[in-house]
């Protein structure tokens, strides 16, 4: 099976390729391509997954050595990557951490939130972002019309929806939030996470976790009494008991954003360096150690680890210097899940191995305030035909008041990226709940075209 990774040279890469290698089962993955256009970043992943796959080969007490890593080759060219690909996974960034560090700059200015898939930050990102994954789907309809395509590029939701539009239900989005969410509560009540289920339902990184079902008993109502249980893991310090018992749910941690938007806001102004910048300043050093000429056998392997250890520490640091909640657990480090998720659904699709995975689907009839084409986050049965969502209970009225209201902007964002209309544009900033004036909608969009030459398209 031939597998594509579509941002090859990203960072988060051999999270993908590490579960693949653990993959023993007939009919995994056995050839990767990574297309980027960005060729020394190509470069230095392929010799971190090259160092990953002699590591592999070198553990005791496996069989790894009978299974040949999956071979992995690097291309430029789009159409050539996709060509003979059964999965497509497509993690893209349009404009690189440069852009982001630049989305958040411009809406701080302005008093308001620039995270990458929140508010003016997001709207910006999916303003560039979605005619290129248009192209990409476009692409993949011509090059590898049976492909499926397995979407992260950010903002998730988003960029399914716009891809669904080519690819119909052949493009399911993924994001590694409703996992880590879902494993926490299933260790604390003393489950595995894939023992319970999980009744979880929104859209990406707007969404709740409103039961947690173990042996047909919800068990959420037992964490949501217990004060020191609900305060002793990550979302529980982020938003507190008091506020978790109002809810009667555990919201998922980019919800942070909205329930406490000006201390958000606040912390982020009063940061040092915004978490973009941060970024691109920490994985321009990676990138340049794993490039280097002459580099011995595990140091670009090292550098990565090395690196993705501090991106994990300092994770969502300002909205725990918001809310006070410290420094993150060892457990809370571990990687989020993504890569597990991609490789559940590969295998449920291409094995028709069915299970339930938290995924951005399309709605269907799912939930009745948004019409069949929006692309929400919720459990989905999987086998062979793809990825079905499950039957929820309705949102409650302030959970569907946010849900719609961001839809409604994500929907004027594809409007825009179709007609070039500025005014569409304006009308995503400004109908977000995060922007709160239309003025300052249009200085957002006059600002972000300043910087951003791939939104000149916008008239």
């Amino acid at each position: 099976m031939r597998l594509t990774i579509l941002g090859g040279g990203g960072f988060r890469v051999p999270l993908v390729y590490g579960a693949l290698l653990g993959d023993r089962a007939e009919g995994r993955v056995s050839h990767v391509t990574l297309y980027d256009e960005d060729r020394a970043r190509l470069t230095a992943m392929a010799r971190v997954l090259a160092d990953q796959a002699a590591a592999a080969e070198r553990k005791p007490n496996t069989d790894a050595a009978a299974v040949p890593a999956p071979a992995v080759d690097v291309t430029p060219d789009l159409d050539e990557a996709l060509r003979g690909a059964d999965f497509v996974f497509s993690a893209v960034r349009v404009g690189g951490l440069e852009g982001r560090a630049a989305d958040e700059r411009v809406a701080l200015a302005e008093g308001v939130l620039g995270q990458e898939t929140v508010g003016a930050g997001g709207i910006a990102y999916g303003l560039r972002t979605v005619p290129v994954a248009r192209e990409i789907a476009r692409a993949v309809a011509r090059a590898a019309p049976e492909a499926w395509v397995i979407n992260f590029t950010n903002p998730a939701g988003l960029v399914t929806e716009a891809m669904a539009e080519v690819l119909g239900d052949r493009v399911i989005g993924i994001c590694d939030s409703p996992v880590g969410l879902g494993r926490r509560v299933a260790r604390l009540l003393g489950a595995r996470p894939q023992d319970a289920w999980i009744d979880y339902v929104g859209l990406n990184h707007l969404g709740w976790l409103r039961g947690l079902h173990i042996g047909g008993r919800d068990r959420l109502p037992h964490l949501l009494a217990d004060t020191t249980m609900l305060e002793s893991f990550e979302e529980g310090r982020l938003f507190g008991a008091d506020w978790l018992r109002s809810l009667g749910a555990i919201p998922n941690e980019y919800l942070h954003y909205y329930y406490f938007n000006r201390d958000t806001v606040r912390a982020y102004t009063e940061a040092e360096q915004t978490r973009g910048a941060f970024l691109r300043d920490q994985q321009r050093g990676f990138y340049a150690e794993a490039g280097r000429a002459g580099l011995p056998a595990g140091a670009a392997l090292a550098a990565w680890d090395r690196t993705r250890a501090e991106r994990e520490a300092t994770y969502m640091a300002e909205n725990r210097e918001a809310a006070g909640a410290g420094e993150r657990d060892d457990s809370d480090l571990e990687s989020g899940g993504y890569e597990k998720v991609a490789l559940a659904l590969m295998r449920a699709i291409a094995r028709d191995e069915r299970t339930t995975l938290i995924l951005n689907v399309r709605n269907r009839s799912t939930l009745s305030v948004l019409d069949a084409e929006a692309v929400i986050e919720v459990p989905s049965l999987v086998d062979a035909n793809g990825a079905h969502p499950v039957a929820v209970d309705p949102l409650p009225l302030h959970a569907a008041g946010l849900v719609t209201s961001v839809k409604a902007a994500e929907r004027e964002v594809l409007a825009a990226a179709a007609s070039g209309s500025r005014a569409d544009a304006v009308k995503a900033f400004a109908l977000h709940p995060l922007v709160d004036s239309v003025a300052v909608a249009r200085r957002l969009l006059d600002a972000y075209a300043a910087e951003h030459p791939r939104l000149a398209y916008l008239r």
